[in-house]
C-alpha cells in the first residue's frame, strides 16, 4: 500500500429519504453536479485531480463523502437537512480511510482504489450506503424486540398475555408499523441498479460489502423480522382468544338467566 497519508470516507444515514432532484436543482449552481440513476454526485474539489472531495446522495438517506475533512462534512450534512424526509434523531456513520494505490483492496479499514475514476468511489459507496442504511434497521428492529422481550415471557410464565385488549392493539399497530418501515425499504439492500451499465465496477462494490458482511447481516435482519412476525401473530392469537373467552362468558350467562326464567315461570 502507498505510503501517502489516507483521507476520510465516511457515510451517513440522516433521514428516511432525500429529494434528491430538488437538491441537485438547489446546489448545482455552488457544487459540479451530476446524476448517475438516482445518485446525486457533488464534486467539492478543485480542478487538481488530485483534489478528491466527493459527495454522494443517496435517495434512501445516505450520504457518502471522500476527502472532506470533519468541518467540510459537518457543514454539507446541515445544507442537507432542507431536503430530508423524516430525519434520523442519532445518524449512523460508517467512518473509513481510502488512498490511491495500484489494485482495489481493504487493509485494515484502509480502502485502497486502483484509480482515480468518480465511478470506482460511486461503487464503493453503494456498499457503504448500504451499510449505514442496514444498520438503521438492525437498530429499530434490535430495540423492537428489546422493547416486547417480556410479553412472551410473561406468557410462558403466566400462560396468558397481562394486557389489556386496547394495550394489544396499540403494540400490534406499533409492530405492524416498524416492521412494514423496514419491508417497504428491504429493496434497496438488494446489489443496485447502478452494475447493470457499470458491471466491470460490481468487484469493487463485492469488495466493500464482503468487508462490511452486508449478506450475512441482511440474513440475521431477516431472522429478526421473523421474531417480530412470530409476536405480531401472537399477540392476534391472544386477541381472539380474549373476544372467544368474553363471547363464551356472554352465552354461559344468556344460558343461566334462562335457565333462571324458566325455573320462575313454572313456579
Amino acid at each position: 500500500m502507498s505510503s501517502i497519508l489516507p483521507e476520510r470516507c465516511v457515510a451517513y444515514c440522516t433521514a428516511t429519504s432525500y429529494n434528491t432532484r430538488r437538491l441537485q436543482d438547489a446546489l448545482k449552481a455552488r457544487y459540479k453536479a451530476n446524476l448517475f440513476r438516482d445518485v446525486v454526485h457533488f464534486d467539492l474539489g478543485s480542478t487538481s485531480s488530485d483534489d478528491v472531495k466527493d459527495v454522494f446522495c443517496f435517495p434512501y438517506g445516505v450520504v457518502v463523502m471522500w476527502g472532506l475533512n470533519v468541518e467540510e462534512e459537518q457543514e454539507f450534512l446541515i445544507l442537507l437537512k432542507e431536503f430530508q424526509n423524516a430525519s434520523q434523531d442519532v445518524y449512523e456513520c460508517e467512518l473509513m480511510s481510502f488512498i490511491f494505490g495500484s489494485v482495489a483492496r481493504i487493509v485494515e479499514e484502509v480502502i485502497e482504489l486502483p484509480d482515480t475514476d468518480v465511478l470506482s468511489r460511486l461503487a464503493i459507496s453503494h456498499g457503504l450506503a448500504q451499510s449505514v442504511r442496514l444498520a438503521t434497521f438492525e437498530a429499530l428492529i434490535q430495540k423492537t424486540i428489546d422493547k416486547t422481550r417480556h410479553i412472551p415471557e410473561q406468557l410462558a410464565a403466566r400462560g396468558k398475555i397481562p394486557l389489556s385488549k386496547k394495550e394489544i392493539r396499540t403494540k400490534m399497530g406499533e409492530l405492524f408499523l416498524e416492521r412494514s418501515s423496514v419491508n417497504l425499504h428491504f429493496d434497496i439492500l438488494d446489489v443496485p441498479e447502478f452494475f447493470w451499465d457499470h458491471s466491470e465496477l460490481e468487484p469493487l462494490y463485492v469488495l466493500i460489502a464482503n468487508h462490511l458482511d452486508l449478506e450475512t447481516r441482511v440474513e440475521v435482519l431477516n431472522q429478526r423480522l421473523d421474531i417480530v412476525h412470530d409476536l405480531f401473530e401472537m399477540l392476534g392469537n391472544e386477541l381472539n382468544h380474549q373476544h372467544s373467552s368474553k363471547l363464551e362468558w356472554i352465552i354461559i350467562w344468556l344460558i343461566v338467566i334462562e335457565v333462571i326464567l324458566s325455573i320462575a315461570h313454572f313456579r
